[in-house]
């Protein structure tokens, strides 16, 4: 430890913890550098920890006004959405075409009084407080300490928003994200070939101040299995001269090219699995992730480009003779020390999922979790081009329905031009606007290079802070803070309560009224819930009738050769169908081709209206015709009658017990519908499993004809069952997401009635000052002024009395 240190925690009057510090060796620089966990290990008293947390960040700050070089780069780590002369200009701007993105939770950000503590600090302190009263419970095995234990460790919950970003090579994705987050030299942008394959997402490192990067492989089996079909399917181009240049061989020769050089022209699939060739990345034969950890952004992307891109020489200017982007499957960039990330997950993502059947699963996995997606392309050719609509129409089957609340998506371009033109084409997209209306759909005109320049335009003129302000607003959206200290005054509520004894007669006079409130609101829950199974029945029983009437005629259009294709053309596309389990991505031209997903379009297309009904992802209503959010015990408006005044603290707990299961019932759901939504082509897909196995061992003259004979006679033989059983295995993961729903819902409030107001905590310590400080977050984030003194009767438990003194 140096002078410096000792100097500062002196003046900070925490003299005390200077043996600590100087025994882990912090100096000036590692001070800098420490993050919460690190201080916690440190000072593992609350009071003086958040006085310590505090002045090193006004320490930090002071340091940034200061220190120029410290400024620039805290700025590549910390990027601000505005500079404070444009505060007014941006905010005005917000109320205009962006409003409706900011949340009250951010809007009440913005109204925070001059010197009030910041959601950050009001966390902090909230779960040090927390942490306290979990090691002074008892360790006694009975009902109500094991409940209040676990019900302190259910408070941390992070749910995370994920931005799917997408656009062709060239779109100018890469840079779009470096200039948004403001760290200039992360991903590799410029004039490097991209690889469209591996998806890169992006998201804050909350564990240190390093750059990381971890890269997931796909294994040894799924790429033996592409080294036979590629070099079996170049086989059968080299005997078709006419088709050696097409996308599919381009493509297939890139990625061979890229991690063998020429060696791959010679051998065979079992040679090119030689472990000489993977001797550099370890982990890919061990079935392992690897991990790259760095100081700086720019040292970081060198180090992970050849996971990524081809280029004849690496980030640092080497040449290379091996590049592992065909291996991986996503790689997970880390950045320190940025807000607009705390929530957000921001994925490169490649335009229409992907050939190799683990990243195209993970594509679909992420896009149907996107809450929003930005599709990039280049003004000149914004409305005509058709790829960027053919993106946005393959990820709305996958985000649309099955998707998270609030879906948006916008096209960013490079001027201000084109808007017009492009939400008029948007205008004319029916099947994307079953899921995307017209008011979640934003076209904002975006300038990376000037953003980062700012060489002819202003910051605000490249519309970038746009950008900025909507992560700023999917983080307060999710902000855990009052989620937080809510649930932590409603446990502290039930202790206080619960320590008080007595009042038997009220509490068995309040149980008995909540046990009838809560039979007749699970009612309310059930019948909707009833009319919804009714009408899935309904509406699946016609889709099965329409599958079998057109199923045969949507096979047809599928693996027979379009009049204008030549029939060896088709012949490698039909293979890819089959060797793909149904489905051929074209590289560059074309929509991608889904069998399956064909097969089951007219169940589909049967139950949208109904299931976009039962599971809006817009507006207030929420899932089930808002009966779930509707659904209460009025304990909040009980506790605030003076007749309930000696059980007030247990109906505080119990209104936010309702709250939270509310709260989590909703995730189940948004989790739970997207496998609902897409169990009806998940089904099919596995019915169809079985020719297409049969289908990949058809060699020799009239394979082609014999290929497609085989999955005819297929659907034809099971088109009965196979349309049936979609519908009855949609019908069973309703029927048991609303048994679930209901019985979560009864039990939760079941035990936390029972422990609240049936059991008495003599044993538990009195933690009536933590209450106080609880409740007075509480109200602060609530924007109330009315804080209540913090008085103890009794002697304060350590952490209170740390807070009080200092």
């Amino acid at each position: 430890m140096d002078d410096f240190v000792g100097n500062k925690l002196t003046e900070w009057g925490l003299s005390e913890w200077i043996p600590t510090f100087k025994e882990q060796g912090i100096d000036t620089e590692s001070l800098y550098c420490l993050d919460d966990q690190e201080i916690a290990d440190l000072i593992p008293t609350v009071g003086p920890r958040s006085k310590f947390k505090k002045k090193l960040k006004m320490l930090k700050k002071e340091q940034n006004t200061t220190n120029p070089e410290t400024v620039d780069s805290s700025a590549e780590g910390r990027p601000s959405t505005s500079d404070t002369s444009d505060k007014g200009k941006r905010q005005s701007d917000l109320q205009g075409e962006s409003s409706q993105w900011q949340s009250p939770t951010k809007k009440q950000r913005l109204a925070n009084k001059p010197g009030s503590y910041s959601e950050e600090i009001i966390l902090s302190d909230v779960k040090n407080i927390m942490r306290c009263v979990h090691q002074k419970i008892p360790p006694r095995d009975n009902k109500l300490n094991n409940f209040l234990t676990k019900k302190i460790k259910d408070l941390e919950m992070d749910k995370r928003e994920v931005v799917g970003v997408f656009g062709k090579t060239g779109a100018g994705k890469s840079s779009l994200i470096n200039a948004v987050i403001g760290v200039k030299n992360l991903l590799p942008s410029g004039n490097v070939r991209a690889c469209t394959s591996v998806m890169i997402k992006v998201e804050a490192n909350m564990q240190n101040s390093k750059f990381e990067a971890n890269i997931e492989f796909i294994t040894k089996e799924e790429w033996k299995d592409e080294l036979w079909f590629s070099k079996n399917f170049l086989g059968d181009v080299d005997q078709e001269s006419d088709q050696k240049d097409d996308d599919d061989s381009r493509d297939i020769v890139e990625k061979l090219s890229a991690l063998y050089g020429e060696d791959w022209k010679n051998k065979s699939p079992d040679d090119l699995m030689n472990d000489k060739y993977f001797k550099e990345i370890p982990e890919f034969l061990l079935s392992k992730g690897k991990t790259l950890t760095v100081e700086t952004a720019q040292e970081l992307s060198a180090k992970f480009v050849r996971y990524t891109r081809s280029d004849p020489k690496d980030g640092d200017g080497k040449a290379v003779k091996r590049w592992y982007w065909p291996l991986v499957k996503c790689v997970t960039i880390k950045v320190p020390n940025n807000d607009l990330l705390k929530h957000v997950t921001l994925v490169d993502l490649p335009g229409n999922g992907d050939r190799n059947k683990s990243r195209n699963k993970m594509w679909k996995t992420v896009v149907g979790s996107c809450s929003t997606v930005w599709i990039v392309t280049d003004i000149n050719r914004a409305a005509s081009e058709p790829e960027p609509w053919e993106i946005l129409e393959s990820a709305s089957s996958f985000m649309g329905n099955a998707g998270q609340s609030g879906v948006r998506a916008l096209i960013l371009k490079r001027n201000d031009r084109a808007k017009k033109e492009v939400k008029e084409e948007f205008s004319k997209l029916k099947e994307v606007k079953k899921y995307f209306s017209d008011e979640s759909f934003k076209v904002l005109t975006v300038s990376s290079k000037e953003f980062l320049k700012q060489k002819r335009l202003d910051k605000n003129e490249t519309e970038i802070p746009k950008l900025q302000e909507f992560l700023q607003d999917l983080n307060d959206c999710h902000s855990e803070t009052l989620n937080y200290v809510s649930g932590a005054r409603g446990i502290l509520s039930l202790i206080q309560g619960a320590s008080r004894g007595g009042g038997d007669d009220i509490k068995t006079a309040v149980y008995t009224v909540l046990q009838q409130k809560m039979s007749d609101e699970l009612d309310k829950v059930r019948k909707p819930m009833k009319e919804t199974y009714q009408a899935f029945e309904k509406c699946l029983s016609e889709g099965v009738e329409n599958s079998k009437s057109s199923c045969e005629k949507h096979l047809k259009s599928v693996i027979n050769p379009p009049p204008n294709k030549s029939g060896s053309g088709f012949h490698r596309t039909l293979k890819f169908i089959v060797e793909h389990d149904g489905t051929c991505k074209k590289k560059k031209k074309g929509k991608q081709i889904n069998l399956n997903m064909k097969l089951s379009s007219c169940l589909t297309e049967s139950i949208d209206e109904e299931f976009k009904k039962t599971f809006p992802n817009e507006g207030e209503c929420g899932p089930f015709n808002g009966v779930l959010n509707s659904f209460s015990l009025d304990t909040k408006m009980m506790s605030e009658k003076t007749e309930y005044k000696d059980v007030e603290l247990q109906l505080i707990f119990l209104s936010t017990e309702e709250e939270k299961i509310k709260t989590k019932l909703n995730k189940i759901i948004r989790e739970r519908k997207k496998m609902i939504y897409s169990s009806l082509t998940t089904t099919i897909e596995t019915n169809m499993q079985k020719c297409y196995d049969e289908a990949k061992q058809i060699k020799g003259p009239g394979m082609l004809i014999k290929m497609r004979e085989t999955i005819e006679n297929h659907v034809h033989g099971s088109k009965d069952v196979m349309f049936q059983k979609a519908k009855a295995v949609m019908l069973k993961q309703l029927d048991d997401l609303m048994s679930d729903i209901l019985d979560n819902l009864e039990k939760t409030m079941q035990e936390s009635m029972e422990l609240s107001l049936k059991t008495d905590g003599v044993s538990i310590p009195d933690f009536t000052l933590e209450l106080v400080m609880v409740k007075n977050h509480y109200k602060e984030l609530q924007g109330s002024s009315d804080q209540e003194p913090l008085i103890c009767a009794g002697p304060p438990s350590p952490a209170a009395a740390q807070l009080i003194t200092n």
